[in-house]
């Protein structure tokens, strides 16, 4: 028991900025950060050391917010994807590079949804939990250089749907 009380204090507060990112809501990254901790308390003795502890908590977070979303009946279009965006348009005010910045906005948020589960699951992990392409590796079962491909494709995938 101590030494999980161990692991939530050292690792709470990442993991609740990495469901936070997902979410977007204090009150509902908070709850699913709990979720994430209780189910990990659960399943402390199959962790078998294969991965940080870290990259095991994201991957139960990241299960926890699937779970969450399919319960609630949302999408996945209610993440928040600025950092991506941010990429993609110039951020000055003119109004034209605003609005273009709210389509393009909404139209990777689509995008995202789109993408086959093991590409959205790399970039969500690479952009919001802010892992190494080894922690996504180790998180997703893959080789570190399957990760870095996949992220890439998954980038030009994004690139090409909305420059068609």
């Amino acid at each position: 028991m101590e030494v999980f009380e161990q692991i939530y204090i050292e690792y709470s507060e990442r993991i609740y900025h990495f469901l936070y990112k997902l979410c977007r809501n204090e009150s509902e990254a908070e709850e699913l950060t709990q979720e994430t901790f209780f189910r990990a308390f659960r399943s402390f003795d199959k962790f078998r050391g294969d991965s940080s502890i870290f990259t095991w908590l994201a991957a139960i977070a990241k299960n926890t917010y699937y779970h969450y979303i399919k319960k609630h009946h949302q999408t996945l279009d209610s993440i928040d994807l600025e950092s991506v965006v941010d990429a993609y348009c110039a951020q000055e005010d003119l109004v034209e590079e605003v609005v273009m910045r709210n389509e393009v906005l909404g139209r990777v948020r689509e995008l995202l949804h789109e993408l086959p589960d093991k590409y959205r699951d790399v970039v969500m992990l690479r952009i919001y939990a802010d892992m190494s392409f080894k922690q996504v590796a180790e998180t997703l079962h893959i080789t570190e250089n399957s990760a870095k491909v996949i992220y890439y494709r998954a980038k030009n995938m994004l690139k090409e749907r909305i420059n068609p």
